[in-house]
């Protein structure tokens, strides 16, 4: 069956013409162009398409014709959250507004020096908030699979010049987990994605929008191991460039039971993750098979 592989879509000259426009012209000249990549994918990317639909129909139970409709809002809001996410890397977080619902929890979090992890998803863009929320005091670390291309990246890193980019990228000798451990021991805060696994690694099932899905154990099972607190966050787009970040009240656990822990722990995040898809659901950019049906 079809699984997610860790990679994201997109080449260097693609970025590289979106990069040009947005130290041109701003960010809403590179939207403009976004118009067009979207309506390309909508036609022709079919595979991921099928996946999205079955979503919009299936899960949120849209008919067919506002499916179709919600597919390319979709595409069209992914392409915004990655430019988005290189102009506020690259040092144009000016361009846009930003709402901090609960922002008071991370500073409380920091302020108990334990360290904190903050599990977030590929609902929204973690990233975009993620790089502004330097006032808290202390390094907040975005743990994330190594899925671009090499070269890709390197031209991303010359444009932006790092800004901000404390990432602890997930490899197959578990070296990322030295690394969240010292930022955990170093007061720090880590940052997760809990709602994609790449095939043959750990997977803990929940009934998710009315059917079963797996989730990734990884991000549960650190919880449990370095008995941290939890928070869970998201950041969404509400308007062409203004976000809201929304964080929930510190959530401690129970850890001398890490299996019920770790599923108290996922029951929560999903009704969390469930709630912000509600209210924003086309922006939700899940493009493999996430039920496996």
């Amino acid at each position: 069956m079809p699984s997610w592989q860790g990679k994201s879509t997109g080449n260097k000259l693609g970025y590289s013409i979106f990069i040009t426009i947005l130290q041109k012209l701003g960010v809403r000249s590179a939207y403009i162009l976004l118009r067009f990549v979207a309506c390309y994918y909508f036609l022709f990317a079919r595979k991921s398409s099928k996946y999205i639909l079955y979503y919009f129909r299936q899960r949120l139970g849209y008919g067919y014709f506002k499916s179709l409709g919600a597919l390319y809002r979709n595409y069209y809001a992914f392409g915004q959250s990655l430019i988005d996410k290189i102009a506020i890397m690259g040092g144009g977080a000016n361009q846009f507004t930003f709402d901090f619902d609960g922002e008071e929890h991370l500073h409380k979090m920091v302020s108990m020096q334990k360290g904190g992890l903050l599990l977030s998803s590929h609902v929204g863009n973690w990233e975009a908030a993620g790089h502004l929320l330097e006032r808290l005091n202390t390094r907040i670390n975005i743990v994330m699979f190594d899925g671009e291309h090499q070269k890709i990246k390197d031209y991303l890193s010359s444009v932006t010049g790092g800004r901000n980019a404390n990432i602890i990228v997930i490899k197959n000798d578990l070296s990322h987990i030295y690394a969240i451990d010292q930022a955990l021991k170093n007061n720090e805060l880590v940052c997760m994605h809990a709602d994609r696994f790449v095939e043959g690694n750990r997977t803990m099932e929940i009934d998710f929008l009315g059917a079963p899905a797996k989730f990734p154990a990884g991000p549960f099972i650190i919880a449990a191991q370095f008995k941290v607190p939890v928070c869970y966050v998201f950041a969404m787009k509400e308007k062409t460039t203004h976000y809201h970040f929304y964080s929930t009240g510190i959530r401690t656990y129970d850890y001398s039971n890490k299996q019920t822990a770790m599923h108290t722990m996922l029951q929560e995040f999903k009704q969390e993750m469930e709630e912000k898809i509600k209210l924003y659901p086309v922006q939700w950019y899940n493009y493999y098979d996430f039920w496996k049906r």
